[in-house]
């Protein structure tokens, strides 16, 4: 009988990814997500089937960090083998103007997914999304034993929710684990995210659609990998004999100005010429360095990152070139540049 797995924040970019992998494992996924006015499952629209086909094997139900009787509702009908938590408000600078719903779906969605499972009783196996965020100021490279010292109410949000995994799994025997991410990125990205918002502004500005693109800090530096490399980390995680917490991370940095220069590279241009500084996008409190120690992953579960920042913000600017090909106007190579004309 095949595996049963439920993921909160099945379409964002983790979750997109993740549901893709467990579904080649021969699982049947469930996936939670919001009731919105607009549709917003494009991450996973490629994954569905007719849900009335026997060969159907995702799912998706409407559900809230919030509402703690319905997630538990839901967890005690599906019984799923295993849990995956990837919902929350994961953007750090907008914690710092929404610091109570940070909170209350960050932190306190945790508690409402790990009480259900303690009052249902359902042996299970529970990941939950902890953040490289938690370190904030302690000095790289960071692994599980460094200091956690947050920096923002997502970091302090997620470091409430780490500690409450911990705790249900030290207090009532749940198999529940820490997978603590260092930044993961793809062509999936949020487009608020500074590598995405870095690489879909390089695609439109080889096109000639736009002149500028508006940034706080370019010196942070940060340990960038790949987001489908880091969801078979989790998957690996659940499959150990005993819970325990890791860190995944490539134990490289590289600063945003780094990564300016190789996406903006990538279509033959030079970034100073095109970027500005706004310190609307400064946060009140900064975290300058974030590198990773992924060895403990590495020998227990086998893990190890191949894609590096370079390649990464090669792929992601083609893909970004990619979705602006797809949208109508004709794409045109020139030796000096890329240009883009409409069609007449």
């Amino acid at each position: 009988m095949a595996k049963r797995a439920l993921i909160t924040g099945i379409t964002g970019q983790d979750g997109s990814y993740l549901a893709e992998l467990l579904l080649g494992k021969g699982y049947e996924v469930h996936g939670i997500i919001r009731r919105a006015s607009t549709f917003n499952t494009r991450r996973i629209d490629h994954l569905y089937v007719d849900p009335h086909d026997p060969q159907a094997r995702l799912f998706t139900h409407y559900g809230e960090l919030n509402d703690s009787a319905r997630l538990a509702n839901l967890i005690e009908r599906l019984q799923p083998d295993e849990i995956y938590h990837l919902a929350a408000q994961s953007h750090v600078r907008v914690s710092f103007d929404e610091p109570e719903y940070t909170s209350e779906t960050t932190g306190l969605g945790t508690i409402r997914l790990l009480e259900a499972i303690r009052q249902i009783g359902l042996d299970c196996r529970f990941y939950q999304a902890s953040s490289s965020e938690m370190f904030g100021s302690s000095p790289p490279p960071q692994n599980e034993l460094t200091p956690l010292h947050p920096r923002s109410p997502y970091g302090t949000a997620k470091m409430f929710a780490y500690w409450s995994t911990r705790n249900y799994r030290e207090a009532y025997g749940i198999y529940a684990v820490n997978g603590i991410l260092f930044n993961h990125e793809s062509p999936r990205r949020g487009e608020t995210f500074v590598t995405r918002k870095i690489t879909r502004a390089v695609a439109r500005i080889a096109a000639g659609l736009d002149e500028q693109l508006w940034l706080g800090s370019v010196d942070s530096i940060r340990d960038w990998g790949y987001a489908p490399e880091y969801v078979e980390g989790m998957w690996r995680m659940l499959q150990q004999d005993e819970p325990d917490d890791y860190v995944l991370a490539t134990g490289c940095g590289y600063s945003v100005r780094d990564f300016l220069a190789m996406a903006f590279d990538r279509v033959g241009l030079d970034w100073e010429r095109y970027v500005r500084f706004d310190d609307r996008y400064l946060r009140p409190t900064e975290v300058d360095v974030m590198i990773g120690d992924a060895s403990k992953a590495a020998a227990a579960l086998g893990w190890d990152p191949k894609v590096r920042a370079p390649e990464l913000a090669r792929l992601m600017v083609d893909a970004d070139i990619e979705v602006l090909k797809s949208e109508s106007p004709v794409w045109i190579d020139r030796p000096d540049r890329a240009v883009w004309s409409q069609p007449r």
